[in-house]
Parts: structure tokens; sequence; C-alpha cells
């Protein structure tokens, strides 16, 4: 797609914005008299029912894009956006957007896809889970980069054009022993030797301790080893350096345990800086307690818990499951190895981990001819869909499907329910990521009626 601003008409134009996409821009079409009549045009910045002065940013031929210069008629449920960064950083989409609207907004982007990818639909939609809005973020990945131009150094999210990093100063949404220090993290990388080649800077927090991982591509000198630790101690922060790939993190200093407790089934889970683990802690509990509440483990069942990680869920669903018995798959051996030493260290013998790549053949898989009751997943954003086409269905009472990707959920839900003869029975979302377009969901399928 072009993106030469020189070849559009910059003039202003005036558009009534029907609806939203995917990653939350306003939807309009080109007026009568427009040499593109009727055409699409994603607007940044502007809400369905609305009418806002644009102005065209890039041209495809499916559709234009464009920004918002000024809201002529503002919707009613526009409010104002709580960070000034807004509508230059990209980490957020939606704070113009009033709280309880973006869910609602979550919920049609899941029932659309559901029926417009997967041709179903739920029998009932379930109530949408929401957590805190604010400082939730406890995982992810700022970007740095050394603009000579501005003669500094910025950190942060990318712009909402990703070929830029914006200029932040603090960050509203990621947890506040970090989101309100961004200025001093950027200060703090400016006065590096390293500048220029510190890529990123991946953070993570765990109950007690935030880890920040700095990925440098030239070795640190001994003065840029003392300023990080420096500030890692005035600011209460570990420090971890990656000077190459995932296994070559090491702590700056003393290594520390990272770690998160689930209160509610009395487990703790330990991680390492570069884990996945769910971003938004207090959301994370509620999904748990819904997937094991719609997964409805009965005494002496057998649970078999796809993408399991560290365990999130294996080790709830083993607390909760009595006498009855978990297995947990994951293709990343480290998270494997964790998970295990999770398992034991919270005393756990009702609970298996096994690593397979599950998006390849599982054919003389040991764990797979065990047999299960209930199967719960919850796969990356390309979905189970070769995994679900291999698993002896038959047997199985009941699946709950974790999802972070609609559109892949709506994909494999239509497989189970078109092809594999299940039905969904219920389906909602879970704001996992407010003030994005991120939307997780969760959904129940109910297996074929005998006869």
């Amino acid at each position: 797609m072009s993106r030469l601003v020189a070849r559009l008409d910059q003039t202003p134009k005036t558009l009534d914005i029907l609806h939203l996409t995917h990653d939350g821009r306003g939807v309009a079409r080109w007026p009568e008299g427009h040499p593109q009549a009727g055409k699409a045009v994603f607007v940044a910045g502007a809400l369905p029912g609305e009418t806002v002065s644009v102005q065209q940013t890039a041209r495809s031929k499916q559709f234009d894009e464009a920004r918002t210069l000024e809201v002529l008629v503002a919707s009613p449920d526009r409010v104002e956006p709580r960070c000034p960064h807004f509508g230059t950083c990209g980490g957020c989409v939606l704070q113009h957007l009033a709280e309880d609207r973006q869910i609602t907004y979550k919920q049609q982007v899941l029932l659309d896809n559901l029926q417009r990818i997967g041709h179903v639909a739920p029998s009932t939609v379930l109530p949408p889970l929401r957590g805190e809005a604010w400082g939730y973020r406890r995982k992810g990945r700022f970007s740095v980069r050394r603009v000579e131009k501005k003669d500094k150094t910025l950190v942060g999210f990318r712009e909402q054009d990703p070929r830029f990093v914006a200029d932040i100063s603090e960050c509203h949404v990621v947890v506040p022993q970090l989101g309100t220090k961004v200025a001093a993290l950027g200060a703090l990388v400016d006065g590096l030797d390293a500048r220029r080649d510190i890529p990123q800077i991946e953070f993570i927090a765990g109950d007690a301790v935030t880890a920040l991982v700095f990925r440098h591509l030239q070795p640190l000198s001994e003065a840029d080893k003392a300023k990080l630790a420096a500030f890692a101690q005035a600011h209460g922060f570990a420090v971890f350096l990656q000077p190459g790939g995932l296994d070559s993190v090491h702590p700056l200093g003393e290594d520390v345990t990272l770690s998160f407790r689930l209160p509610q089934w009395d487990v703790e889970l330990q991680f390492r800086p570069l884990d996945f683990i769910q971003v938004n802690a207090r959301l994370n509990e509620e999904m748990i307690a819904r997937a094991l509440d719609l997964l409805d483990v009965q005494p002496g069942e057998r649970v078999l818990d796809l993408f399991c990680g560290l365990g999130n869920f294996t080790l709830p669903l083993a607390r909760a499951s009595g006498d009855g018995a978990v297995v947990g798959v994951e293709g990343d051996a480290g998270l494997v190895a964790r998970a295990r030493g999770n398992a034991q260290r919270n005393g756990m013998g009702n609970v298996q981990f096994h690593v397979a790549d599950l998006a390849q053949d599982l054919v003389g898989q040991p764990w797979l001819r065990a047999g299960f009751d209930k199967l719960l997943l919850d796969p990356a954003r390309s979905g189970a869909i070769e995994v679900l086409k291999q698993l002896p269905l038959k047997g199985l009472k009941r699946i709950v499907y974790v999802s972070c990707h609609p559109g892949s959920l709506a994909r494999d839900a239509g497989w189970l329910v078109n092809e594999a003869g299940w039905t969904l029975r219920e389906a909602g979302v879970m704001d996992m990521f407010p003030h994005t377009a991120h939307v997780e969901s969760i959904a129940v399928f109910d297996p074929p009626r005998k006869g």
C-alpha cells in the first residue's frame, strides 16, 4: 500500500463515522462527489455516530486511511483521554471511548467474527469480565531509539505509525512502579555509552519485584553497568541484560526470584524475565475462576490443559480437581520445566507436564493416548486448529477455549461446530487489555448428542 503523502489530497474532508474496525479506527465512506465515492475510509481517532473533519494519510485499492483533524459532532460515548500521549502513542487506541462502551465494542467484535468466519453463534453470551482499567499492564516491551535531531533517546511504545518510537514521559496503563518512571528510564538510557546499541527494554512485574531486560547489541562498558545498577537500586527494579538470544538473558548482579500468587487456589507461580504471563493480574484471576467454573470438573475426572505455559490454568485446575488428574502440554521446554517446578513447590502430585509442539503431528505422544474427560486450551494468536483435528474428541464431555484472537477462535469454533458436531454453548469477552483493541475471549463447547 502506498503511503506517499505527497500524492494524496491533503484538503480536509468531512465524513460521517459508521462503526469501528477491529483495530479501533472509525469506518466511513467517501461521500458523493468525491472521486472515490463509496470507498471505505479508516479514520484514526473517530467514533461511530460522529461527524469529523479528516485528512487522508494513506491510500490502497481496497480502502483509504485518514486521521481526525476535528470532531464536528461528537459521540455521547466520547470521553477525554487520560494520557497526554494518546493519539500519537500506539499503545492505546480506545482511550477516547467510554470504558463500558469499549467492552461492548469488543463483545461485538467477537460475535461478528464468530458469525463471519466460523458461521456460528453461541447459545448464550457470557457477561464480560472486567478488571482494573489503569495501571494493569505488568508485561510488555518498550522500544528504544536515539534521535539525533532531538538530541534525545526515546523509550516507549511504537507510535501509531510503527516506524517511530513515541516520545512519552509516562504511561497510565503500565503498572505504576514503572509507568511513572518512563521519563527517568529514557534519561538513564540517554546517559549510557551504549544508548545507540539498545533497541528494546522488556519489562515484567511479579508481586514483589519488577524486572527490566535491556537488549544490547554491543558489550556494555563497566560504567554503563554501574549506571544501570544504580538506577535499579534507586527505583527498586531488578535489571537483566540480553546480549544475544533468549538464552543469553542474565541478571546484572544477584539473581532474583520473580513470582505471582493466585490466592484463591493457594498457588504461587515462579517465572523468568522473558516468560509469558498474562498481562493483567486481576483479570487473570477472574479469567481462571471463570474457566474453572465453566469446565465444571467433577471428582475423579481427567483434564487436559493444552498450551499450558507455566501452569497458569493447570495448577489451579489441579488444586480444584481433588482426586482428579490434570495434564499440561506446552511446546516451550523451558516453560514446561518451570511448570514442573511450580507444581513441586506447591505440593501438587496430581499434575503432569509434557513438552510437545502442538502444531505438529502428535501421533505417538503417550499423553494423547491416556484419555481425558475435559479439555482446556489457551493457544497463541494462531489458534488451535492443528491440535483439535488430532485429538480424540469423542470421549470429551466439554471444551473450554480461552482465546487472544477472535479470528482464530472463530475459525476453530466453526470447525468444531460445523465439522465435528459440537455445540457452542457460551462465549464472551474478557477485558485483559483496557483502552486497546485487543480482544480476549472464552468459549464453551458441548459434545454432540448421542444418537
